[in-house]
């Protein structure tokens, strides 16, 4: 919840460039958290058999019985009704299409589907994982621009690293629990080299968005760092024997990096 409003306000206030619509920002975020929170009540409903076998999942409030299947459901279903109908209302289409592509990828596709049956699971998942960003920017530029574009993919191709980290030193709980990421059918070493991949392209996707109308130096200049620095432990983990402490180092600064992203392009229209 917390990522994914955090990409959704940057988004929004790249986007606006130092005009901020404050009842448009509201409705946005409000609507947007609604939505988000009812397609992870509802994963969480389909994840049952899942959680149950994991230990970072296993103290979900419905695999300890403090909240009841029926429950959850309703729960889910209103948050997501009420979370469409404040974008419907305030915001515009595109915001609204968002919302519901979003909603459909990572409850059905990802949740129910993809993750269950396939290797490539993630890489739906990653698209449900894009979305908020996308909805923060066409609330304010309601158009699929060459920005907007470059939003959705910096946030969908940085959760492959990041997931697929998780997914090695997690590794032996999604084989316990049935999950085909890459780490289980694939192996660690190709895993890694995947991670590579999607680091390289996270990175020139944060490089072309500098290219922008709204692009700048400073932004350009501190993304350079750190991404740097993100190549640099990804380069590790192709000669690193220690996987899991390395993946570990990797999913960190995945995180350090997506804060930083977000920051900077929140407060670009005040850098130079």
């Amino acid at each position: 919840m917390y990522g994914n409003l955090i990409t959704t306000v940057a988004g929004f206030l790249f986007a606006a460039n130092g005009l901020v619509n404050w009842p448009l920002f509201m409705a946005t975020i409000l609507g947007t958290s609604f939505v988000i929170s009812s397609a992870c009540v509802i994963n969480n409903v389909l994840d049952q058999d899942i959680d149950a076998k994991m230990e970072r999942t296993k103290s979900r409030p419905l695999i300890t019985g403090e909240v009841s299947t029926a429950g959850a459901t309703v729960f889910g279903v209103a948050l997501g009704i009420l979370g469409i109908l404040l974008l419907s209302l305030w915001t515009n289409f595109f915001v609204v299409g968002v919302g519901v592509f979003g909603f459909i990828t990572y409850v059905w596709l990802y949740g129910a589907l993809g993750k269950r049956l396939s290797v490539h699971g993630t890489l739906v998942g990653s698209l449900s994982g894009a979305a908020p960003i996308l909805a923060g920017y066409v609330a304010v530029v309601p158009k699929l621009d060459i920005t907007a574009s470059l939003l959705f993919l910096i946030i969908f191709f940085w959760q492959m690293p990041e997931f697929y980290s998780i997914s090695i030193f997690r590794q032996k709980e999604y084989a316990n629990a049935g999950v085909p990421v890459s780490s289980v059918i694939r192996g660690v070493k190709s895993t890694v080299r995947q991670i590579f991949i999607y680091t390289i392209l996270t990175i020139i996707c944060i490089i072309a968005l500098s290219a922008t109308p709204l692009g700048t130096l400073s932004y350009l200049v501190v993304m350079l760092v750190f991404c740097a620095r993100w190549l640099i432990v990804a380069v590790q983990g192709l000669v690193d024997t220690q996987s899991i402490a390395w993946s570990r180092l990797m999913f960190k600064y995945s995180l350090v990096l997506l804060l930083v992203f977000s920051l900077m392009i929140s407060i670009n229209p005040y850098l130079n």
